[in-house]
């Protein structure tokens, strides 16, 4: 499994709700691919995925604000709502008028709601274990957003074991512990202790409310990856979001959890590889 302590996002954009941290692989004339990570995640959890996708593609990879090496402050809007305006902001900022777009997560929410909501249009999408459909958020995750203020004042060596505990949960066959101590490490700053419990109560099943019944109206190439295993979001929902978007090809990740990158990152990639290798 690759650690990858090297991975770097050597680029900066001013968005409209932060600074954003970003990097691209690959030939620069080659096919685009964004890739969108959720949470509480960054983009480290693709950088697998972008170096193999990087040998036939130009691949970006960003921090979403409010997550990783990207600005986190306070009073900061990281909705899903201002993330989706990010992405399209970005999008603009690259040039990139109708790329190839992978996310995970609930990127998968705020690409879709970019689509949809902002305009942006995309060559073909990919969604890992998405954040798409009603009801959504695991009852820790509730227990969390409902009660911010209060877990906010956890003392730091609590607050680093909850995050810990929680990010953990979301691999089935258990995260490397350099591959976990990069992911949580974000969360254990001055700034970031507040910015996890930020992003969990600014965020719930309404920005997906607004867009669920629009499913229909994809008109492009989509591929749905699941991990079996999931225990996050339970495999059922790619069967039913598959129901939803016309022609959408389903493909189940056997042993995978919610984590299918640090999973299964071999299956995932060739899932992606030959997806954006097909025609429409």
């Amino acid at each position: 499994m690759t650690t990858d302590r090297d991975w770097t996002l050597d680029q900066t954009f001013a968005g409209p709700t932060g600074a954003v941290r970003w990097t691209a692989l690959g030939p620069q004339d080659a096919p685009p691919v964004v890739l969108v990570h959720g949470t509480p995640f960054s983009s480290y959890v693709w950088r697998g995925v972008a170096h193999a996708l990087s040998r036939e593609h130009r691949v970006y990879a960003w921090d979403l604000p409010g997550y990783g090496t990207s600005e986190m402050r306070s009073g900061q809007d990281v909705t899903l709502a201002a993330q989706a305006r990010v992405l399209t902001g970005l999008l603009a900022h690259w040039g990139l008028d109708e790329p190839a777009v992978v996310a995970h997560d609930f990127g998968g929410c705020v690409a879709l709601r970019a689509h949809f909501l902002h305009g942006a249009r995309y060559e073909r999408l990919a969604v890992v274990d998405p954040v798409a459909l009603a009801p959504w958020g695991s009852p820790a995750y509730r227990l969390l957003g409902a009660n911010a203020d209060v877990f906010a004042q956890l003392p730091p060596a609590l607050h680093e074991a909850l995050v810990r505990s929680y990010v953990g949960s979301a691999s089935h066959r258990g995260l490397h512990p350099a591959v976990l101590d990069r992911l949580v490490e974000p969360w254990c700053t001055q700034e970031g202790r507040p910015a996890f419990y930020r992003q969990i109560e600014q965020n719930d099943q309404r920005f997906t409310d607004e867009i669920q019944g629009r499913y229909g109206e994809l008109a492009l190439p989509v591929l749905i990856c699941w991990g079996t295993d999931d225990t996050w979001i339970p495999v059922e929902r790619g069967h039913e979001l598959a129901k939803l978007i016309p022609g959408a090809r389903l493909r189940l990740i056997e042993g995978a959890g919610h984590l299918v990158q640090e999973d299964a990152p071999a299956e995932l990639t060739g899932e992606l590889s030959r997806f954006l290798r097909t025609d429409r």
